[in-house]
């Protein structure tokens, strides 16, 4: 049996590890770098920075630097079509776009959709941003040999969208996130001064994170889950629904992925109702800490989360509330287990070799 051809060096896009907000996107990126160099040889690539990404987003793999800040290159790659990422990565046989951000190319190119959600109410977002995510949707439609999306629900909606069925290839996200010991929780809770039990909401918070109805559902249920509200992760765009006054809700803000599986784990429920998600990366991250989960209904949320969580409607704070007091209460260990079994299906791994046997058929036509 003749040996499989050697995957293709690749060109891979890294600039998102250096926005203010990394967000799950940083984390794929990380995370799957981190897998790819394992079985081919990666080449990043981002614009120029002085300043260092995070710490903890260590992508594992070399970084070429375009001569330009991310706003002017971004211009530049929508509009003038340079520097192709064959300049930067000159080893380079496929380019991979893990975000909007899409590098020109005469290389076979691939592109990462992680969802269409400025399509479906662009009022989540800048108007920049949406006119930035048009162009590069177009790009997506004229000029990618390959689209990867990490669910079925941004499948299809990229099918809704224009883009050719036939170039998508559903590759779903993996976790590195595992119950932290009881120490690692003991420690980091008291650290944020968490003296209480308590359910959490991981994500950047922004109109579609839904995070009204969080808050509205939770000071429902407040006196029967006789629990906080903690909120993690950083302000986004737009308007702040946990700003003011909101009795037993505390706002870390961002936190180090280290501290961030202790508070998955020390949880005594994860709440994300999320509107629209093209994955849903923190349920999956909340069940591998072996948490119970209560998500949206209908959405790529409940892909990932199978029967393993409570799904809601993501507009009902009455039922979101039922649903938090039986996963913090009776139904606690049973969903606990039930997480823990789901969570083990997704890998980094089997992500990363789903995608370089994309990257492989590309090369080959």
């Amino acid at each position: 049996m003749p040996e499989p051809a050697p995957l293709p060096p690749l060109a891979l896009t890294v600039e998102q590890l250096w926005q203010r907000v990394p967000g799950g996107s940083g984390t794929y990126v990380t995370a799957l770098a981190g897998a790819l160099c394992d079985l081919l040889p990666v080449t990043g690539i981002s614009a120029w920075h002085r300043e260092a990404r995070p710490a903890d987003l260590d992508p594992r793999v070399a970084v070429r630097r375009a001569p330009l800040p991310r706003r002017a290159l971004y211009e530049a790659w929508q509009r003038a079509g340079l520097p192709r990422a064959e300049h930067l990565a000159r080893d380079a046989r496929v380019v991979h776009a893990t975000t909007w951000a899409i590098p020109p190319t005469r290389l076979p190119l691939v592109v990462t959709v992680h969802d269409l959600a400025f399509l479906d109410d662009p009022s989540h977002f800048t108007p920049h941003g949406v006119a930035f995510f048009r162009r590069a949707l177009a790009t997506v439609q004229a000029h990618a040999a390959a689209v990867v999306v990490p669910s079925h629900d941004t499948a299809a909606a990229c099918a809704r969208a224009g883009v050719d069925p036939a170039l998508v290839h559903v590759v779903p996200h993996g976790t590195d996130v595992q119950p932290a010991d009881p120490a690692a929780v003991a420690e980091v809770t008291a650290r944020h001064g968490l003296a209480r039990p308590y359910v959490l909401w991981v994500g950047t918070r922004e109109p579609r994170k839904n995070l009204d109805v969080v808050l509205r559902a939770y000071a429902r249920a407040r006196a029967e889950l006789d629990a906080e509200l903690v909120l993690v992760g950083p302000r986004g765009w737009g308007d702040d629904a946990a700003a003011g006054h909101h009795p037993g809700v505390r706002v870390l803000g961002a936190v180090s992925r280290s501290d961030l599986a202790a508070l998955y784990t020390g949880a005594r429920a994860f709440c994300f109702p999320s509107l629209r998600e093209g994955f849903g990366l923190p349920v999956l991250e909340a069940m591998a800490a072996g948490v119970p989960v209560v998500t949206s209904a209908g959405t790529s949320c409940a892909e990932v989360a199978g029967d393993a969580a409570l799904l809601v409607d993501p507009r009902d704070p009455d039922a979101v509330a039922d649903a938090l007091v039986q996963a913090a209460g009776p139904r606690r260990e049973t969903l606990a287990a039930a997480s823990l079994v789901r969570a083990a299906d997704f890998s980094w791994t089997t992500a990363a070799r789903a995608t370089a046997e994309v990257y492989a058929a590309v090369a080959s036509r």
